[in-house]
């Protein structure tokens, strides 16, 4: 893909990166990491904004992104706190995480995160919770967004303990798009509790217009999604799955096809779609990204065609 098809304005994807320890492998991750490897992978030069420690893992990390053409510029070095990681243990291919507190992602530096959008232009930003769990980051978080005065794409991505309701709803008030999936959304207004794909509508327009923002995508795992609107909401099932090896990193690849369409100003029915199907992809290898340029490049030369 070159230069002149890419969308005015590039993508800023603050949090995480760290490494999910398996049984039997150490996987590059943390969602925020995942998104800007996949948008990378399709062509819009992502701005990662994140901090690794000065050890292995940090110097892996970095290796990666260069290796990926990635924007290093974002990537912050810690002298003191180790590159994150999490323990992922798989039952019936679910994941579930232990993730170390007090690593290098906690402590992200306001300073040179805002150098490092001085000079770019920039379309929408990018961030969940698990990143902002600390002071530190937090408050670069929150600075950013206010320099940057773009829209907020927020993947609520909650995990336990490192979540509160009042400041998970806090991050998602006022934000213009906001993914989670159908647990989240529960955790989030334990009143609701649908069913079905089609008992959702009520539940998810309740739970938009309560962080007051524009768009909801509710990921509904072997059902698909659903995406709504101020205008109504589109539901899309997912394409068959012949070999479900794990869901990590799915709802990651979906955000990410997400903030490609919104750049490219897809119709959200397109979006939607489009994101299922890269979602469905994912599921059927083991770890959250693709190392091979050819794969996105044929995705999005049929979604464009």
């Amino acid at each position: 893909m070159n230069r002149a098809q890419t969308p005015p304005g590039r993508p800023v994807v603050f949090g995480e990166v760290l490494f999910d320890q398996f049984e039997d492998a150490a996987v590059l991750g943390g969602a925020p990491f995942n998104v800007a490897w996949h948008l990378q992978g399709f062509g819009v030069e992502p701005l990662f904004i994140s901090r690794v420690g000065r050890d292995d893992s940090g110097k892996r990390v970095r290796q990666a992104m260069q290796n990926w053409s990635m924007d290093t510029s974002g990537l912050q070095d810690d002298d003191a706190h180790p590159t994150g990681l999490v323990k992922v243990t798989l039952q019936a291919g679910e994941p579930s995480y232990d993730i170390v507190a007090d690593v290098a992602y906690d402590f992200i530096d306001t300073g040179p995160a805002l150098a490092a959008v001085e000079r770019g232009t920039f379309g929408l930003i990018y961030h969940g919770s698990l990143a902002v769990r600390r002071p530190r980051s937090g408050q670069t978080l929150a600075t950013l967004k206010n320099a940057l005065g773009v829209p907020a794409f927020v993947d609520i991505n909650l995990r336990s303990p490192w979540w509160q309701r009042d400041t998970a709803m806090a991050l998602l008030s006022g934000a213009q798009w906001v993914k989670l999936n159908r647990d989240e959304m529960q955790a989030l207004m334990p009143a609701s509790r649908p069913a079905s794909a089609g008992s959702l509508i009520p539940a998810a327009e309740a739970f938009r217009q309560a962080c007051s923002c524009e768009v909801v995508f509710l990921t509904l795992g072997e059902e698909g999604a659903v995406v709504l609107t101020g205008d109504g909401s589109f539901h899309q099932s997912p394409p068959q799955v012949d070999r479900l090896v794990d869901a990590v990193g799915a709802g990651d690849a979906f955000s990410a096809v997400a903030i490609l369409g919104l750049l490219y100003r897809w119709p959200f029915a397109k979006i939607l779609a489009c994101a299922v199907e890269f979602a469905a992809r994912l599921c059927q290898q083991r770890g959250a990204t693709i190392d091979d340029p050819g794969v996105y490049h044929s995705y999005l030369q049929r979604w464009q065609a």
